[in-house]
């Protein structure tokens, strides 16, 4: 060791050496050929609540995958983690971080499905919290039934299910919107449901419509109204919307649809397929459409040449998209912003023959949308190297949307630092290494443009610690942004930026791998903490990195 803890190049070329013994332990082959080390279950969990594993990764099956994720909470529950495992599932789907609520419930309906007591309670505590919309509640019954082979409605399992209806005793108006606009899903609807749950009312607004949903209008009217005023009032409100559903339901003329939309505040769902091919019914519809439905159905109405520039309904949907509070009270997913955004600007749906023409402003519009989503992301004035895999692995679908890859998702998030951070150099990495020159101002497009055009090859992660140590170029934190499907030469990524902290001195220079898809691998060193994961699309994942480079754990 030389003077001033500098390294000598024996004594550097033994020190590396030994790393690379010790690393060896922990570390497994993955399908690329390369080593990487094994995320923690509970890592892989958080994975699979916020990415799913529906198209699988490249040279990954993807039953093999879903099946790898339900062994890590499996393991995580025998370790008595169980009922941290919920904490999760809640935290992760009150914050709205998942790609996809299907995932956060069928974690859930493991854990109810669990032996653990302990687990079950918890699970079937979280059950209102978690399934906010009849959708939710269907998808955690169906998987519950999965799991159980049919058998699976016991006491528990029914007294949450019941306790799901009856927590909306005070507020039966919203759950009968919710109920006439979420029929059936997933192979369920709520009368088989009500019957098999035994659900006992706790009000009459509530008996109402318990009764509706199992027999229909005609046998609910029958039932005698509440004498107290509160109750009486809440239950005509209640048969008043639930007789205008059915009379939407039989509707043929526009205007008797428009009226009802109008008077009670009914939605897409409520009107007969002949109508929805009217423009004057999708403009009332707009008027109120909760974010997810506007962004859900730009496509749709497009096609009806009816948010052309210019329009009144451009203007109500450039200001909902421009709305940070409302995108924020939405807790709408950035992933499914940067979908609509995709799927918009081609002009024509993923399936089917629906086309449309589009509108710059929309497009712009939604692009700015995704920025918003992530909340009041302060820079921290450091020097970034941002390199983003461009290999042949990154045309993977990203959540089954043929649409939406890898490469799109990494764009993004990079692009994300890169409007944050005033310092930074952008490289794109396959075989080779290549400098991006990417502005602030461009758009997604441009730079997913720029990422394609390159040649494709495998997955280096190492060249861009090599590329800045040979040219002497001095970062505090590089980011690698990928599909984690990754091989090396040489050394180890982990052993690279230790040996790049020894050779510029940058004792606490810091490396984040940002993982697009949902495996079981990671390249950052678990004993490292100065090496970070982040699960890949996640809105709390830019505040996440911030505090890691800030040291603040």
């Amino acid at each position: 060791m030389a003077e001033g803890g500098s390294l000598q190049p024996d004594d550097e070329i033994h020190d590396l050496r030994c790393q690379t013994e010790r690393l060896s332990y922990c570390q497994v082959l993955n399908t690329s050929g390369g080593y990487v080390f094994t995320v923690t279950d509970m890592t892989r969990f958080l994975r699979f609540l916020i990415l799913g594993t529906e198209n699988g990764v490249y040279n990954h099956d993807e039953k093999e995958l879903t099946r790898e994720n339900v062994l890590s909470i499996d393991r995580l529950i025998i370790n008595d983690r169980g009922v941290e495992v919920v904490q999760r599932i809640v935290e992760v789907s009150e914050a709205g971080r998942a790609c996809k609520q299907n995932c956060t419930v069928y974690a859930l309906a493991i854990c109810a499905r669990s032996n653990d007591p302990d687990t079950k309670r918890a699970a079937y505590d979280a059950l209102s919290t978690v399934c906010k919309i009849p959708t939710d509640l269907f998808a955690f019954i169906e998987y519950c039934e999965q799991f159980s082979a049919g058998t699976g409605w016991g006491r528990a399992h029914r007294r949450a299910i019941a306790k799901w209806y009856n927590n909306f005793k005070d507020n039966v108006t919203t759950l009968a919107y919710k109920v006439t606009k979420f029929r059936r899903r997933h192979k369920w609807e709520h009368k088989d449901v009500v019957r098999l749950a035994h659900i006992h009312p706790t009000s009459e607004p509530l008996r109402l419509l318990i009764r509706y949903l199992v027999r229909g209008l005609g046998e609910a009217k029958k039932l005698q109204m509440p004498a107290a005023a509160k109750e009486m009032e809440t239950w005509q409100k209640v048969y008043i919307y639930l007789e205008a559903v059915e009379k939407a339901l039989h509707c043929k003329e526009e205007s008797d649809i428009v009226e009802l939309i109008q008077k009670h505040g009914l939605v897409r769902e409520h009107v007969p397929t002949p109508l929805l091919m009217s423009v004057p019914v999708w403009k009332t519809l707009l008027k109120n459409m909760p974010m997810n439905a506007t962004i859900r159905n730009l496509g749709k109405m497009g096609s009806l040449h009816m948010i052309e520039e210019g329009s009144e309904e451009e203007k109500i949907i450039l200001d909902r998209l421009k709305s940070h509070t409302a995108l924020k009270k939405s807790k709408i997913h950035p992933f499914k912003i940067l979908v609509a955004l995709k799927i918009y600007s081609k002009g024509k749906g993923e399936k089917g023959k629906l086309t449309w023409p589009r509108n710059k402003n929309i497009v712009e519009a939604l692009e700015k949308a995704f920025y918003l989503c992530f909340d009041n992301v302060e820079p921290t004035n450091k020097k970034y190297c941002l390199a983003v895999d461009v290999s042949g692995s990154m045309d993977t679908a990203m959540m089954g949307i043929e649409s939406m890859t890898a490469r799109d998702g990494a764009a993004a998030m990079m692009m994300v630092t890169a409007r944050t951070e005033p310092d930074y150099e952008v490289y794109a990495f396959c075989h080779k290494l290549d400098k991006l020159h990417i502005q602030k101002t461009d758009t997604l497009k441009n730079v997913c443009d720029r990422m394609s055009s390159l040649n494709f090859g495998a997955t280096d992660c190492s060249l861009p610690i090599l590329h800045a140590l040979s040219d002497k170029k001095r970062f505090d934190v590089f980011i690698v942004y990928t599909d984690s499907e990754t091989y090396f030469q040489g050394l180890h990524p982990s052993q690279l930026m230790q040996k790049y902290r020894i050779k510029t001195g940058i004792k606490d220079a810091r490396m984040i791998v940002v993982g697009l898809t949902s495996t079981g691998f990671t390249i950052a060193e678990p004993e490292d903490k100065y090496m970070l994961d982040v699960v890949g699309f996640d809105t709390n994942a830019p505040q996440a990195m911030k505090s890691f480079i800030e040291g603040d754990f």
